[in-house]
């Protein structure tokens, strides 16, 4: 068994505190603990990530990575494993805004035009007696009098609560999407419910382009079809041969896309070069190198701090049943 060192336990405690984070600040949470840039050391990165996950695994936890379906940045977090009775008792959230909740992730999975969203209108009117068996829902006095009675305002102060526990979002239009914390716990739940995937990822294309063939239901993430024509001048539908319709995406702004990816690669590393130019100069080095230290100083102590609150993982993951269990239905 792997010991984990408080630098593991630090990274743990970021992801339950702060819910799911982009990579770029995982990756600065991950520089500032253990002072070394993911970009240039991605083998220590990735083994720092097993260690933990080894460990997580004996209580049902894992830390995953997922790309968020509506800018397509990769996001880290922690889920639980687990779907039993038991876990379910973890949650802040009760049965009718469970029910809420699924429902509207079912209006938002089950849409076949793969818009990724609901209107706030349609999510506040979605029926909570549709998440009861239907000859329960057909006779009203088999329905929880809890489903009957949650108001208007109930639903809107859930909603809130779902957007800032970042179980749902809003997209730059005002509509209710999945949140990054959906995406990452609900991947079993997309393919036991036949949620189709995306064609090159293999992901659920909850929010995707859709191949405007009739009868092909080949979808694609718009990140992902980015980076496909950045590889290809021909793109072609694998489900119906047909060329990809590209009037949403030219191949400039594909190209674009992974000269991107490429110049955020260099800059990772540029911190390294930029040191060796600068120790060239004395001056300079002491300057810089007494800031470092006062910078090193600064984020041990953080970390030190910050895992003073649970020095073993699994008091740490103790505090997390309640945050990770909405999803488990």
């Amino acid at each position: 068994m792997v010991t984990l060192s408080w630098k593991h336990h630090t990274l743990i405690q970021a992801l339950i505190s702060r819910g799911p984070l982009k990579e770029k600040e995982f990756h600065s949470i991950f520089t500032g603990v253990t002072g070394r840039n993911p970009g240039t050391v991605k083998k220590i990165f990735d083994k720092y990530l097993l260690e933990i996950n080894k460990e997580l695994s004996y209580v049902h936890f894992e830390l995953k990575a997922c790309r968020d379906q509506y800018d397509g940045q990769v996001c880290y977090g922690v889920v639980n494993n687990v779907s039993d009775d038991q876990s379910k008792l973890g949650t802040k959230y009760s049965v009718p805004q469970i029910a809420f909740f699924k429902g509207i992730i079912e209006a938002i999975a089950q849409d076949e035009a793969a818009q990724g969203c609901i209107s706030g209108f349609d999510a506040l009117n979605i029926r909570l007696e549709n998440q009861i068996s239907s000859e329960a829902s057909s006779n009203q006095q088999q329905v929880p009098p809890a489903f009957r009675n949650f108001s208007m305002s109930q639903k809107e102060k859930t909603l809130d609560e779902l957007v800032r526990d970042k179980w749902l979002c809003r997209t730059r239009e005002g509509n209710i999407g999945l949140g990054i914390r959906s995406l990452l716990d609900l991947r079993s739940w997309f393919r036991n419910n036949d949620v189709p995937s995306c064609e090159v990822c293999n992901e659920a294309g909850v929010k995707a382009d859709l191949c405007p063939t009739d009868g092909c239901n080949v979808r694609i993430h718009k990140y992902c079809l980015k980076k496909l024509l950045s590889q290809r001048d021909d793109k072609r539908c694998s489900g119906c041969g047909k060329p990809w319709p590209l009037s949403k995406i030219t191949k400039s702004e594909a190209v674009d896309e992974a000269m991107n990816e490429e110049e955020s690669e260099t800059q990772a590393a540029a911190p390294k070069s930029k040191r060796k130019r600068q120790l060239r100069s004395h001056g300079d080095s002491t300057e810089n190198g007494s800031s470092q230290a006062s910078l090193a100083s600064t984020s041990g102590a953080n970390a030190r701090r910050v895992t003073r609150s649970g020095h073993s993982s699994h008091g740490v993951l103790n505090s997390s049943v309640k945050v990770y269990n909405i999803s488990k239905f």
